[in-house]
């Protein structure tokens, strides 16, 4: 996908203000769509917390079998679910308050998942305040994966070789993206700087002293290992699958830019269109573009928001990108694929 360049080197056909999405945030409003939706909310919490309180108890009954490894991946689908909740409060889609957002995050992050809710918070709000911006968007920040070929044209050491085959490897490796966000959760409350950092280490703590102790106590050792790598292999890849056909394979820039809010917004994501099953299987977030523009709205009321958005770019001529959840996930290997050349024909890129 093209890099958007940078400010010096735009020319754009029109001024770029505010008043665009000033509009069409009245439309929104009018709808009735950044209403709170707290009987909603209410009844979704109380059925997670049941099926998740739930499967842990079948876990304790059924015992040490290796049958226990369908418990995993049952398990890996729930915690996604919760994360998602945890992805809403963030937002403060379910409360206004900032503070109870973040005590019940604990919950949902800390304690429920072992992902440490204040790191992950502070990413995430830099992501949505720049997205794919490759020096402020913690998300295609140079590391592992060449998010466009400028980066692959910098990348070092092991990145050099891994973005050779960045697309083959990129589903293989959201397998250990599980136990990343676990890592990344206690390397935050190991060092200091952390908002509440008391308070994160004691969920995590709990959350890790009642999850191991579980797994090794109604578990074999093997078979706790297995579950574990399971359990967290499938967390990792639904997670990744969710959240890559967002913004992976649209447009990346660097610099300051042109562009005002709404086009920032809506140019760098993508929706993945499907009915209900798609909207519960990925939380919501495949209204990435109307989430974007609006990340307090209810992510029941997205659906409602599409439409609007849809039409309100149609007339303002602003590129508006939806598909299918395969082709999402295929738009993005391609790019990747693409942002991987100057690494696998070098001589290509210098001659270019």
């Amino acid at each position: 996908m093209t890099l958007i360049a940078d400010k010096a080197q735009q020319a754009p056909d029109k001024p770029r203000t505010g008043s665009d999405f000033a509009e069409l945030g009245r439309r929104i409003n009018e709808a009735g769509l950044m209403a709170r939706r707290p009987a909603y909310y209410v009844i979704r919490f109380a059925l997670m917390a049941a099926v998740f309180v739930g499967g842990w108890a079948a876990f304790a009954l059924i015992g040490d079998t290796w049958f226990q490894m369908f418990t995993a991946v049952f398990m890996a689908l729930v915690s996604t679910q919760v994360a998602f909740l945890g992805h809403d409060l963030a937002h403060r889609q379910v409360i206004r308050s900032r503070a109870t957002s973040e005590r019940l995050g604990w919950f949902t992050g800390n304690l429920a998942n072992g992902m440490g809710y204040g790191w992950w918070n502070d990413k995430h709000n830099r992501h949505h305040a720049n997205p794919n911006h490759e020096e402020l968007d913690p998300d295609v920040s140079p590391g592992l994966f060449s998010w466009s070929k400028r980066q692959a044209g910098i990348a070092q050491g092991f990145s050099k070789f891994f973005g050779k085959y960045q697309a083959e490897l990129f589903f293989p490796i959201l397998l250990l993206e599980g136990i990343n966000l676990n890592w990344s959760g206690i390397k935050s409350v190991i060092k200091p700087g952390l908002k509440n950092r008391g308070w994160e280490a004691l969920f995590l703590g709990l959350h890790w002293a009642a999850y191991l102790a579980a797994l090794f106590i109604v578990l074999s050792p093997g078979k706790a290992i297995v579950f574990f790598l399971v359990h967290k292999a499938v967390w990792g890849l639904y997670m990744g699958s969710v959240f890559a056909p967002n913004h992976k394979g649209m447009p990346t820039f660097v610099g300051e830019t042109e562009l005002d809010f709404l086009r920032k917004q809506v140019l760098t994501s993508r929706n993945v269109k499907g009915g209900w099953f798609t909207n519960f299987a990925l939380g919501g977030l495949n209204y990435q573009i109307e989430h974007h523009l609006f990340p307090a709205m209810p992510s029941v009321n997205l659906a409602k928001a599409q439409p609007i958005v849809e039409e309100f770019c149609k007339e303002k001529d602003i590129s508006y990108h939806a598909t299918g959840l395969i082709q999402s996930w295929r738009e993005a290997l391609t790019e990747l694929h693409a942002h991987g050349e100057p690494l696998r024909n070098p001589q290509s890129a210098n001659a270019a």
